[in-house]
């Protein structure tokens, strides 16, 4: 296998490793922590779970041609979708990646964002965008974490490499 599409998988699967770790941690919070408005863009931990997990939905719907019909619904803010659903979800981008090449990630990858504009970006961009979006709205949900006097896991990418097989 080549050098970018096997990079793109390692990412996928570092993000699934990554949330999950997350999920597990939100898991452990009262009710209260896990709602607490943190005056962010998501409010609150669920929250910013909930946008992180909708985003991978979405753009996986946009890789398969099927985007959901709407981002975010008041089904998905609940801790059993994260734990159940999320999970779900990761293995279909791991399937998705598993048979990706090198050729296939240069290819142009044609999407409508939520406005409606089209774009076109080389898939290992749009890729490398799910990956890295969930990366920052991980930070801040560990940062609520830490706020609320919790210990946030390590969710490093050189943690999630130091423990590969």
């Amino acid at each position: 296998m080549s050098g970018l599409a096997n990079a793109l998988r390692t990412q996928i699967d570092y993000s699934a490793w990554a949330s999950k770790r997350l999920v597990g941690v939100a898991a452990e919070l009262s009710e209260d922590e896990l709602t607490h408005d943190f005056k962010s863009a998501d409010r609150s931990i669920l929250g910013t779970l909930v946008h992180i997990y909708a985003a991978d939905r979405l753009w996986f719907g946009r890789i398969e041609q099927s985007p959901p019909p709407e981002f975010v619904s008041d089904a998905d803010y609940s801790l059993a979708v994260l734990q159940n659903n999320w999970p779900l979800l990761h293995e279909r981008w791991q399937r998705w990646a598993a048979g990706l090449d090198d050729e296939a990630a240069l290819a142009a990858f044609p999407h409508t964002d939520l406005k409606g504009r089209r774009w076109l970006l080389p898939m290992w961009q749009a890729v490398m965008h799910v990956v890295n979006h969930a990366t920052h709205h991980r930070g801040q949900v560990s940062g609520f974490v830490r706020a609320l006097g919790h210990r946030p896991p390590n969710i490093d990418f050189a943690a999630y490499c130091r423990n590969l097989p």
